[in-house]
C-alpha cells in the first residue's frame, strides 16, 4: 500500500469552489481524482491545468447520488489502485423555492445530491481507509446549514446533515486513525454569484462583518489545511470560512 500514489479525491471538482480545491491539492502533491457529471470540456481543462503546473489528474464521469455507481467507481478505480489519501465531499446542486411551494421531486433531489451522495462516498472511502489506517475526510457544507436561509429549506437541511454526520462519523473513524471535519463556507464568489444583481450582492456583504466577500481559495486554504499533518489533532469540528457571517 505504500508504494501506491497518494490521491485525493474531489467530487464535483469540473467548476468553482471544487475547481479551486482541486488545483491547490494538486500543488500540494496529491494524484488528485475529480469527479463531474456534465460538462467534461471543464473536467478536462482543470486535470490539464493541474498537469501543466506539475501534478497529476484524471477526471471522471460519476453521478454519487447513484449509490450503485458509487460503489462501483471505488471499487474500480480506487480501491487497490492508489492510496486514498483525502476524500473532499464537495459536489452539490440547489433547487431553490419557498417551503410552501416546494415540489417532493425538487426536496428529494437536492438531499439525494447534497447529503446522500456525500454519505455514499464517505462510506466507500472509510471502507479503504480503515485497511490503510489513515485518512482524512472534508465535507464541505455551508453557513446556510448553520443559520438558515429563506428559500433555501432542502439545501439547509442537507448542508446541515452533513454536520451531523461530519461529528458522528468523526467519532466512528478515529480510533482508525481517520479525521473527519466540515468546511462551512459563507458568501464566496463565484460564477452564480457573480449573476446576482448589485443590490442582492450589497444586501449579503452588509451582514459580512470583514466587508468582504470570501474567494475560492480561502476555501481551498482551508480544505488543505484539514488535510495536512497540522491538522492531526482536529477531527468532527466546522471551520467556518465566512468573514464573521455566523460566528
Amino acid at each position: 500500500m505504500s508504494d501506491l500514489l497518494s490521491t485525493a479525491l474531489v467530487t464535483g471538482g469540473s467548476r468553482g469552489i471544487g475547481k479551486c480545491i482541486a488545483q491547490t491539492l494538486g500543488a500540494r502533491g496529491y494524484q488528485i481524482f475529480l469527479s463531474y457529471v456534465s460538462k467534461p470540456a471543464e473536467a478536462d481543462a482543470v486535470v490539464q491545468s493541474i498537469m501543466d503546473a506539475g501534478g497529476k489528474a484524471l477526471a471522471f464521469k460519476l453521478d454519487i447520488g447513484d449509490s450503485e455507481a458509487v460503489s462501483a467507481f471505488f471499487r474500480d478505480e480506487i480501491k487497490d489502485k492508489v492510496r486514498l489519501d483525502l476524500l473532499v465531499n464537495n459536489a452539490g446542486i440547489t433547487k431553490d423555492g419557498l417551503l410552501i411551494r416546494m415540489k417532493d421531486e425538487d426536496f428529494d433531489a437536492v438531499v439525494n445530491i447534497n447529503l446522500k451522495g456525500a454519505f455514499c462516498c464517505m462510506r466507500e472511502a472509510a471502507k479503504i481507509m480503515s485497511k490503510q489506517r489513515c485518512g482524512r475526510i472534508v465535507n464541505i457544507s455551508s453557513v446556510v446549514g448553520q443559520m438558515g436561509n429563506a428559500g433555501q429549506a432542502n439545501y439547509c437541511a442537507a448542508k446541515a446533515g452533513l454536520i451531523g454526520m461530519t461529528k458522528s462519523a468523526a467519532k466512528e473513524l478515529a480510533g482508525r486513525g481517520i479525521t473527519v471535519n466540515a468546511v462551512a463556507p459563507g458568501f464566496i464568489e463565484t460564477d452564480m454569484t457573480l449573476a446576482l444583481g448589485e443590490d442582492i450582492r450589497q444586501q449579503y456583504l452588509s451582514h459580512i462583518p470583514l466587508k468582504r466577500f470570501g474567494s475560492a481559495e480561502d476555501v481551498a486554504e482551508a480544505v488543505a489545511f484539514l488535510a495536512s499533518d497540522k491538522a492531526g489533532y482536529i477531527t468532527g469540528q466546522v471551520l467556518s470560512v465566512n468573514g464573521g457571517m455566523y460566528c
